[in-house]
């Protein structure tokens, strides 16, 4: 019988946070297990991975509950604190769909993934995720222009100008989830910027089947490859998310000027004792 872990990512609060689910012993499960497994389980992801192959590479997957994603950064650092916990720390490398993410846990079981390779492009026209969000264009910060980012996986970055416009999310589902397929989106990465080292974000999730994302781990290292191609990048980046649902999270972005790639940290916590 599969055993289902339970945790809140990027919190010490299992009250806040972003659930995941985590599954260590994912070896016989085929496509179809394990997206039932991630339906019924219902948070934003599960992850699913098994013992490490010969090299000491582990692989996972992530599941919504709706289809796979490439990638998804709480279920990543759910997952290398619940092997820490069971393993002690150090260094975990997984082997994603989008690339190998390294995660180091330290002693107080903080976990910090290393992105794949990041990169930036154009958003295009935004006349028709402005309708559906609800946003005209003076809603927009104009220091802060949209951009596509990835960092595993794909996400729209727009900024608005002012903390009530974030709080007041109210968007077309249905409308949303077509535009996000059609564009190959995983979360929309909406921000607001409070200083030049402090951000609060909010991130729609239709395509999981999930209204918003209380953390996003790989929209974060989207957002801080973003930051670095504008040139408004710092060394350490923190994030704020959940607050409007309830579910507080504080997610760090490291920047590194030696290295390209884009390094999130954050804790996790049990939510419920494996059954």
């Amino acid at each position: 019988m599969v055993t289902v872990l339970r945790y809140a990512a990027f919190t010490s609060d299992p009250a806040g946070g972003n659930p995941a689910g985590v599954v260590l012993d994912a070896g016989g499960l085929d496509d179809d297990a394990m997206q039932a497994i991630a339906t019924d389980v219902g948070y934003s992801e599960t992850a699913f991975t098994d013992g490490p192959d010969a090299s000491g590479v582990r692989p996972v997957r992530y599941f919504s509950p709706k289809a796979e994603v490439p990638f998804c950064g709480h279920a990543t650092v759910a997952t290398a604190v619940a092997l820490a916990e069971r393993n002690g720390p150090g260094e975990i490398v997984f082997d994603t769909r989008a690339g190998r993410v390294p995660v180091t846990v330290d002693d107080s079981l903080r976990a910090t993934l290393t992105s794949v390779e990041p990169s930036v492009s154009p958003a295009g026209d935004l006349t028709d995720v402005l309708d559906i969000l609800n946003w005209s264009p003076a809603d927009l910060n104009p220091a802060l222009p949209a951009r596509i980012a990835y960092a595993g996986a794909r996400h729209l970055v727009l900024s608005t100008a002012t903390r009530q416009r974030l709080a007041a999310l109210d968007y077309d589902f249905d409308r949303l989830l077509a535009y996000m397929l059609e564009r190959d989106l995983t979360t929309l990465q909406l921000v607001w910027q409070e200083s030049p080292t402090v951000f609060h974000v909010r991130d729609p999730f239709p395509v999981g089947g999930v209204v918003e994302d209380p953390a996003t781990g790989a929209a974060a290292a989207a957002f801080g490859a973003y930051l670095r191609e504008l040139g408004e990048g710092q060394p350490t980046i923190t994030l704020h998310q959940g607050d409007d649902l309830g579910r507080p999270s504080l997610i760090t972005v490291e920047l590194r000027p030696d290295d390209n790639r884009v390094r999130v940290s954050g804790n996790a916590v049990p939510i419920t004792a494996p059954a």
